[in-house]
């Protein structure tokens, strides 16, 4: 793995992962989106890591994807194309469904497939200098694989607009449309990010990642029978498994449970 790359520090129950080629303001290409696809299986597959930050080193989160890699791609045939854009969309649905709980740490440009990590990630935290844009159209291109998390944020109306318009739109407005979770100045990016973080190490981390899967197994269904058998079995599992027993009991016996790593 090119650690230059991707910086990846694990610390406290955090995975940090850095997108480092401040230089181009973090775009990327086929190899960073598959050593950051490399990481993420990684760190799924960590038990001490509990909770996924995801950042952009130097004055962008990530710009979307790097010119010299695309005019590579000009010269694929549709084969070539289709696994280089495969490869992209297998990261970004990992991202997706990775089981940690995932902060995007956004600051600058998002644009392009950047923004599609902003909105693959679970919470995204924005500094007040933040743009975004889905830049894809004025070169004659679509945003497609990060649509599904895109529209799942934002809405399919605000998609139609900036999908079409390929329009700079400011932090405010992200934050408006959902795309953002917070809205903070730049001194206070790092605080607001850390502060999320240690809400998420107060939690049981099996619980977590029950509640995201929870999460995309209710989304969008019909309130029905069926969906309310399924809810009721999920916590009847998670109550009677060794974390829900020792979180009822911490909480009766007014201690911290014995998976905290809360400070």
């Amino acid at each position: 793995m090119t650690e230059d790359m991707i910086l990846l520090n694990k610390s406290g129950g955090v995975a940090r992962v850095t997108l480092n080629r401040p230089d181009l303001r973090n775009a990327f290409n086929d190899v960073l989106i598959s050593e950051l696809h490399a990481m993420l299986v990684d760190i799924e597959q960590d038990p001490s890591v509990r909770a996924v930050v995801l950042a952009g080193n130097g004055p962008a989160f990530c710009a979307g994807a790097d010119l010299g890699w695309m005019k590579r791609m000009a010269d694929f045939e549709h084969a070539q194309n289709l696994s280089d854009a495969q490869a992209l969309a297998d990261m970004l649905a990992t991202l997706d469904r990775i089981q940690k709980p995932t902060i995007a740490r956004v600051h600058g440009a998002a644009f392009a497939g950047g923004t599609g990590l902003v909105a693959a990630c679970d919470m995204a935290i924005g500094s007040l200098d933040a743009k975004f844009c889905f830049s894809e159209v004025r070169l004659g291109l679509s945003p497609a694989t990060i649509s599904p998390y895109v529209l799942r944020a934002i809405g399919e109306r605000a998609a139609r607009r900036y999908f079409l318009t390929a329009e700079i739109f400011d932090s405010a407005e992200a934050y408006r449309l959902g795309l953002l979770s917070a809205l903070v100045p730049p001194d206070a990016l790092d605080a607001t990010v850390d502060a999320l973080v240690q809400h998420l190490l107060a939690g049981g981390p099996q619980a977590l990642a029950k509640i995201k899967d929870l999460i995309m197994a209710v989304s969008g269904q019909p309130v029905n029978e069926a969906l309310s058998v399924n809810t009721a079995e999920r916590i009847a599992d998670i109550r009677v498994s060794p974390e829900g027993r020792e979180g009822i009991a911490s909480f009766l016996e007014k201690r911290k449970p014995s998976w905290s790593f809360a400070s």
